[in-house]
This record gives C-alpha cells, structure tokens and sequence, in this order.
C-alpha cells in the first residue's frame, strides 16, 4: 500500500471536519485546571506587558482594526499569559508561553481551530455502522523508535482553519470517501480553504478508499497499526495546545473528552523531561496549524502504561486502506 496516499487521504479529513460550536465544550477543564494550580502572580507591570504584546503582534503579523480592538487584544493577550503559566505547572515536562494564538480567547480558540465534536461512546457506534475492528497484530519486534518522516512520508501542511462540515467524526469523512467513490488530485481540485459549491468530477478520480477500521484502546496495537500501514487518525483533548511551544506533554490532569482531530505519525522511546528528571516515551503528532506552531507543526504527548492523563490519544484511533484508481499516479 502507498503510504504516501493513506497520509493524504488522513489529511483530508482535517478539511472535512469543522470549528465546534461557539459555546463552551462540555469538556472544558479550564476552571478544574485553575482551581488545581490556584491563582498565578499577576501580571502588573503594564511596561513589560505591553512589550510582550508588540513582540507577539510584530512576531505573529497581527493587525488589529482600531485601538478598541487593540485594548482588547492585549486584555486578552495577558489572560493567556496567565493560562500559559497555569498550563507550564501541570504541564512542566512540555513548554507553555506565546503562541500565535495567545490574543485568542479560550472560546474564541475552540470555536475556530477545534473541529472534533465525539465521545468514544458515540465514535464506537458510528464505527458499529460502517466499519471493522482492525485485526490484532503481532508487536513482537517493534521498533523502539518509530517516525513515518523517516520514511518518505511527511504529510502535507494546510495553515488554516478547518470549516464547512459544522463538525463531526473521522469517520464521517471516511464514510463520505467511500460514497462519492475517491477524491482527485490537488493539481485538478486545488484546496481554497473556503466554503463552497462541491465541484468534484468522479471522472478525475485518482484514488479510492476501500474500507476503514477502528483500532483497539492498546498502545501496542496502536504502534503495530502505525507501523505497519501508516499515519493514523486520531482524536485528542486539546486542552494544553493552544498555549504549547514544544517538549513531551504529560500533564497531570487531562481527561478524555476528545475535541480535536489529528494525525499520528510516529512515536519515540526517550523524550527528555527535565522537570521529572527521566526519559519519557511519546507519540508524535501532525497538527494543522501551521509550522509556526508547537513543534514546527507537530506535538508531542506522553505514552506508557503507567500514564494516566495521555488526553485521550488512544480512544479513538482510525484507518484507512486505500487504493490507486489510476496508472499514471
């Protein structure tokens, strides 16, 4: 199997999907996470506060249209300052601060980057209706370090937001796949990143997908998959990633609401946690927002039996087989 196409056809699912709704998610831990940690220093020198600011709208190219906005902005710009400390105490194995998303509000953030809209329950039946559990593989001679950028397989990077589908499952996209018999080329179809008439034409079709499964809640199996037919599927609690620079997450407290959908494209044995003074396993994860985000574009979050608080990484994990629908390709 081509598994340049798997990842290409994975990818497309992050333009199927689509912003949750406007109002809090259900699975929100911003006020567990602030009654955890307790309240951070404030921020009271408005000098230093106000450089932050202009480095963060000269660093990220943000323009704003009038001094209200910008008040309100850089209002805003501090709450996440604060978060970002907040999310650095639970989170102290990874790196929290500015991101390109930090004059966001929380709300704001969800509304517009988080597409993912599920629980396992509600995954599990959907799945019940249009798919097959992935067979059990052997994990006997797994490797111990693992990344499909390795292996000729970097997934294409689409810097914008995901709209038009107003939310939904993978496997949603999968089963959309399956209906319309494939999808075209991007030379033929180019992605504009806007809402629209569907202009596709089966006649330029140049791959198909032939079926889908959901793998097993089984880290062993999950890197079996992984390893042996490609990038995955996956959802995730997105809770620490608006404000994450880099390192391995491993929070103390993550629960398994799942409100972001992204790809899992490797894992590694010995990511270095200075803070918990050990080598920490992790997957490594193909985000959708751009190189100028994380870990030029990728996340890292802790693996392993013995953590409890992985975000949901390994509830709901899916893939695609797929075929070539023509020669010249």
């Amino acid at each position: 199997m081509d598994h340049r196409l798997v990842a290409a056809l994975l990818v497309l699912l992050g333009l199927l999907l689509s912003p949750a709704p406007a109002a809090a998610a259900a699975g929100d831990e911003e006020p567990l996470i602030r009654q955890v940690v307790g309240g951070a220093d404030p921020l009271d020198n408005d000098l230093e506060l106000d450089s932050q600011f202009l480095g963060f709208v000269q660093r990220f190219g943000k323009t704003y249209r009038d001094a209200e906005e910008h008040a309100h902005r850089l209002s805003v710009f501090k709450a996440n300052l604060r978060r970002a400390r907040r999310h650095q105490m639970l989170d102290p194995s990874a790196e929290h601060g500015v991101t390109k998303f930090s004059d966001l509000t929380p709300a704001e953030f969800r509304r517009t980057f988080l597409g993912l809209k599920t629980t396992r329950r509600s995954f599990l039946r959907e799945m019940a209706e249009s798919a097959h559990d992935a067979p059990v593989l052997p994990t006997d001679g797994l490797p111990e370090d693992f990344d499909w950028r390795d292996h000729g397989c970097d997934p294409a990077e689409p810097d914008s937001c995901d709209a038009g589908c107003n939310g939904g499952l993978m496997t949603s996209a999968f089963s959309y796949l399956l209906k319309s018999g494939g999808l075209e080329r991007e030379k033929d179809y180019p992605y504009t990143g806007k809402d629209g008439t569907c202009k596709f034409e089966k006649s330029k079709i140049a791959a198909s997908v032939q079926n889908f499964s959901v793998v097993a809640v089984d880290e062993e199996q999950i890197a079996a998959n992984l390893v042996k037919y490609g990038p995955l599927a996956i959802g995730i609690n997105a809770a620490y990633m608006q404000t994450y620079i880099g390192g391995v997450s491993c929070p103390y407290i993550c629960g398994r609401h799942l409100d972001h959908g992204v790809l899992l494209v490797g894992y590694g044995a010995s990511g270095f946690a200075p803070s918990r003074f050990k080598e920490k396993p992790y997957w490594i994860i193909k985000n959708s927002w751009g190189e100028n985000w994380g870990d030029k574009g990728y996340y890292k979050i802790c693996r392993g039996s013995n953590v409890r608080n992985k975000c949901g990484v390994d509830s709901m994990v899916s893939t695609v087989s797929a075929t070539h629908a023509s020669k010249d390709e």
